[in-house]
């Protein structure tokens, strides 16, 4: 293993650098212990580690009397950030937007170029132009990874995307022939719930659900640590989630579903039906807080639609936290009472509170997500988490 080119890491490696990476800076004695390795064998995992430029010792506190009685304290272990860099890429129906990040998922670099045809090559080829851009400025850029609206099969094949029209595309195949380097596709939501998990809301947690609210209903369970996989990633689960089955009926939900409650279009849709106009998603919210009738109604629903979802999955799921994401959660501000009634008359009335995260994902989050995949499947060489 070099500093230039890192060989696939050993499964105890991997769990060395996972461990430092999302808890670093973290003292050699905390990983032994969380990972019930001697001192040995620790010094053995993280020496080819610390050579190929992965992880760095850092400084160790300044020593007291009595601590330096008891010798030489134990140096922490850190991931070297800017060792190599990654691009992370969340295509939408008419935009790609690109970021740069670090090892530890920060953004040094974000672009958003117009998608003016969504033909894989032409997407590819986009990207392709975006990647050059960054590797210009990043030489040590290591890897690609991309969020796609869709079902992945195997972080490589679109096997439905229904934003892009694609069916059965090999399109990290297709992008890394052109770029270059190792590319690694997902879904997009799943990527959001992995970076959420390692660096973001759901860290350190063992259950962990992420409910997004934008285009369309996205849905991610962490179990210790680790996505649930689930052959419904990508394929519209908010389409069959029904809440109210006399609910409305939209053009892209089964009556009274997840999607046809809560989803941006869907909203608008509904609005633009009672009212002969057409609104913005930001715009409707705003005329619900004035009191607009047609708008409040929408909205009210919605807000009643969302308590009921977060219920459900806190009833079933028992997560720790519970992160609403995406777009379309300024819901939350406009309806917060209306979504807290909601979750309490579906829950027991003895249950746990529910630790409810709100935040407002822009798509350079989505892109930073897809990033992260890419840190997780090509550095550490983490397994697929796909059926």
């Amino acid at each position: 293993m070099s500093a230039d080119s890192w060989a696939p890491l050993s499964p105890a490696e991997r769990a060395v650098a996972i461990e430092v990476l999302t808890q670093g800076p973290v003292s050699r004695s905390e990983i032994a212990r969380k990972l019930n390795l001697s001192a040995g064998s620790l010094t053995r995992l993280t020496k080819p580690l610390i050579e190929a430029g992965l992880l760095v010792e850092g400084v160790a506190p300044a020593q007291t009397p009595a601590t330096s009685r008891q010798g030489r304290p134990s140096q922490p272990l850190d991931i070297v950030a800017d060792s190599r860099h990654f691009a992370g890429f969340k295509i939408t129906a008419d935009t790609v937007y690109g970021v740069v990040t670090t090892l530890k998922s920060d953004i040094v670099a974000h672009r958003a170029l117009p998608l003016a045809t969504r033909a894989p090559d032409a997407v590819a080829a986009l990207l392709h132009e975006m990647t050059d851009g960054f590797a210009r400025d990043f030489p040590r850029l290591a890897g690609v990874g991309v969020g796609i609206g869709g079902h992945v099969r195997d972080r490589a094949d679109v096997v439905d995307s229904p934003f892009l029209g694609w069916t059965d595309v090999p399109f990290a195949a297709l992008l890394e022939r052109r770029v270059g380097l190792p590319v690694v596709a997902e879904n997009d939501v799943a990527a959001l719930v992995e970076a959420e998990a390692w660096f973001g809301a759901g860290r350190g947690l063992d259950r962990f659900a992420v409910l997004t609210i934008g285009a369309g209903i996205g849905y991610g369970l962490v179990i210790g640590g680790r996505l649930v996989p689930s052959a419904e990633h990508g394929r519209g689960i908010g389409r069959h989630w029904i809440i109210n089955p006399h609910g409305p009926l939209t053009p892209d939900g089964t009556r009274g579903s997840a999607v046809a409650l809560l989803a941006i279009p869907s909203i608008r849709y509904q609005v633009r039906a009672a009212t002969g106009r057409d609104h913005g998603y930001d715009e409707i919210l705003a005329l619900a807080a004035a009191g607009d009738p047609p708008a409040a109604r929408v909205i009210d629903e919605a807000a009643h639609a969302l308590g009921t979802v977060v219920a459900q999955i806190a009833n079933f799921a028992m997560p720790q936290k519970i992160l609403l994401a995406g777009e379309g959660v300024g819901l939350v501000d406009v309806a917060g009472p209306a979504i807290h009634a909601a979750i309490r008359a579906n829950r027991h009335p003895l249950a746990d509170p529910i630790d409810l995260e709100t935040k407002i994902s822009d798509f350079n989050d989505w892109a930073r997500g897809a990033a992260v995949l890419a840190i997780r499947t090509l550095v550490l060489g983490g397994p697929v988490d796909r059926p």
